[in-house]
């Protein structure tokens, strides 16, 4: 069961896709954000489909793919979370998760263009599995408790900007993260219990050539370790987005160039599918 965002930006529509049929979830929500997952909407779906009460939705295949959820509260990064990327980054692997924020507005559709920021000359792909948080999270005992909390798993793309991270941000990363567009989203969110978070292979390729390879069992911190640590920190919120970096193969290295305008990426995670975008550059 996948659940997806279909139609222009901003005029999305919920909707569902089962054993190779697209489903309308407009009976049931208005849209695939933090209320829907806080009230039982993946449950509610579930029932709803076998008992044959949604109707299928004629034309899904023409309509754009948007980000799979609506609106988060927060999108929360963690930083060098496999150890031979922080390697190629220049760094020991961390002893504790590493966090940092993207604006929420970096959210796009998967297959949405990747605007290139005035000035920018530095700017790096990163495939990363993405935690999509269903019931609220905070000071949580253990790391056994967390994974209660996830909703479901997405395939992330934290879009970078070296220069911006490490030249222009005064020992932050921040202003290398939060460009609009720098975070395609999806295609579809696929529910926590369908997935293994830490058996996933993930991969990625500029221009058709191979970039990225790995799986997620060599990150450093798991994802219910992420979400344990994260929730002694501040409240976790449904619908809220936990990227969980990204392995070595980046741009960053030195053994690959960095993007630039009409380059295409793509990526994508086992089982939750994979991406396509273009570099652009942007307007003011």
């Amino acid at each position: 069961m996948e659940f997806l965002r279909l139609g222009a930006p901003g005029a999305e529509r919920p909707a569902v896709r089962h054993d190779g049929t697209t489903y309308d979830l407009a009976g049931i929500t208005a849209d695939i954000d933090g209320t829907f997952l806080a009230r039982d909407g993946i449950a509610r779906t579930r029932e709803a489909l076998a008992a044959g009460d949604l109707p299928v939705l004629d034309g899904a295949e023409a309509l754009r793919v948007g980000a799979p959820i609506a609106r988060p509260m927060a999108v929360l990064c963690i930083g060098q979370n496999y150890a031979a990327h922080a390697a190629e980054s220049g760094d020991a692997p961390p002893s504790v998760p590493i966090l940092f924020h993207k604006h929420p507005n970096t959210i796009v559709g998967p297959f949405d263009d990747v605007l290139i920021p005035p000035g920018a000359e530095k700017v790096d792909w990163e495939v990363e599995l993405g935690i999509v948080i269903g019931t609220r999270a905070r000071y949580l005992a253990s790391p056994e408790d967390a994974l209660a909390h996830v909703a479901g798993y997405v395939v992330s793309h934290d879009v970078s900007e070296r220069a911006f991270q490490v030249e222009h941000s005064g020992g932050q990363w921040s202003k290398g993260k939060n460009a609009e567009t720098f975070n395609p989203l999806g295609p579809a969110l696929v529910p926590a219990d369908e997935v293994d978070p830490q058996a996933l292979h993930l991969w990625s390729r500029v221009n058709g050539e191979p970039r990225q390879d790995s799986n997620t069992a060599d990150m450093i911190f798991t994802v219910a370790q992420i979400v344990h640590h994260l929730s002694q920190y501040l409240v976790l919120e449904p619908g809220d987005l936990i990227n969980t970096g990204t392995p070595q193969g980046v741009a960053l290295s030195g053994r690959f160039p960095y993007l630039r305008a009409g380059d295409v990426v793509e990526l994508g995670i086992e089982g939750l599918g994979s991406q396509r975008q273009r570099l652009v550059d942007a307007r003011p």
